[in-house]
C-alpha cells in the first residue's frame, strides 16, 4: 500500500488538507514556471505589458481549469479542447503575431502539464518544464539563430526599383532609414502616385523585437484610395 492509498483510507478532513495542499504546490510550482519564461524570456526583448498579463492569467486560468476538473472523464480530450480554442485566438482590435501565439501554446501546454501530470513526480515535471525554458532560451538567443527584422515601406521614388538599380536602392534605403539593409522586395506599384510598396529586411541595432514590423500593412483600400 502507497502513500496515496494510505492517505485515501484516513478520515475525509485530512485528505481534504492533502488535496488543498497538492493544489498550492502544484500552483506554485506552475505559476514560478510561467512566470520565468515569461520574465526572463518574452519580456526583456518584447516589453509588451500586455501579453505579459495576458500569459500569465491565461497559465492560471488554465491550470485550475484542468486541474479542479481533474476527475471529469475528459482528460486528453478536453486538454486537446483548449488547445484547439486557444489555439484559433485573434483579438478584435489587433492579430496576435506569430511569436506571441507561440508563446501562448506554449504556456497552454506547460498548464496543462503541470495540473494533468499528477502520477509523475516533482523531479520529472520540473525536467519538463526546464526542456521547455532551454528550448525557448535557445531559439531566443542570437548566437545560435541571427535575428533578421521586416519593414513595410511606402517608397516614393519608384525610377530606383528596376533590377539594374537594385544596389542604388538599397543604398538609397538605408541612407533614408538608418538600417542595415539586407534584402528588399517590391510588391505593388502605383505609377499614378509614382509610389511603391517595399518589404524590407534589415539587422536590427538591438535584441529587442518590434511588434509592429511584422503588423503594419496597408490594406487593398488605402493603397487604391486617392486623395
Amino acid at each position: 500500500m502507497d502513500f496515496l492509498e494510505e492517505i485515501e483510507l484516513m478520515d475525509t478532513p485530512l485528505m481534504d488538507v492533502f488535496n488543498f495542499t497538492q493544489l498550492l504546490l502544484r500552483f506554485g510550482f506552475n505559476l514560478i514556471m510561467v512566470w520565468a519564461i515569461i520574465h526572463l524570456l518574452y519580456y526583456p526583448r518584447s516589453k509588451r505589458r500586455d501579453y505579459y498579463f495576458t500569459f500569465l492569467m491565461i497559465s492560471i486560468s488554465i491550470f485550475f481549469l484542468i486541474y479542479l476538473l481533474g476527475s471529469v472523464k475528459l482528460k486528453v480530450g478536453f486538454a486537446l479542447g483548449l488547445f484547439a480554442i486557444f489555439g484559433i485566438i485573434r483579438y478584435r482590435t489587433e492579430s496576435m503575431p506569430v511569436r506571441e501565439m507561440t508563446y501562448l501554446f506554449v504556456i497552454i501546454a506547460m498548464s496543462v502539464i503541470n495540473a494533468l501530470a499528477v502520477t509523475i513526480s516533482y523531479g520529472e515535471l520540473f525536467v519538463t518544464n526546464l526542456l521547455f525554458a532551454v528550448c525557448i532560451w535557445v531559439c531566443e538567443s542570437n548566437r545560435y539563430l541571427k535575428h533578421i527584422s521586416c519593414k513595410f515601406i511606402q517608397y516614393d521614388r519608384i525610377d530606383l526599383i528596376t533590377p539594374d538599380k537594385h544596389e542604388e536602392l538599397i543604398a538609397d534605403l538605408q541612407k533614408r532609414t538608418g538600417l542595415e539593409i539586407q534584402k528588399v522586395e517590391i510588391g505593388a506599384i502605383d505609377f499614378l502616385k509614382d509610389m511603391a510598396m517595399l518589404r524590407v529586411y534589415y539587422e536590427p541595432h538591438s535584441d529587442e523585437i518590434n511588434n509592429i514590423d511584422s503588423m503594419t500593412k496597408i490594406s487593398r483600400e488605402q493603397w487604391t484610395s486617392r486623395d
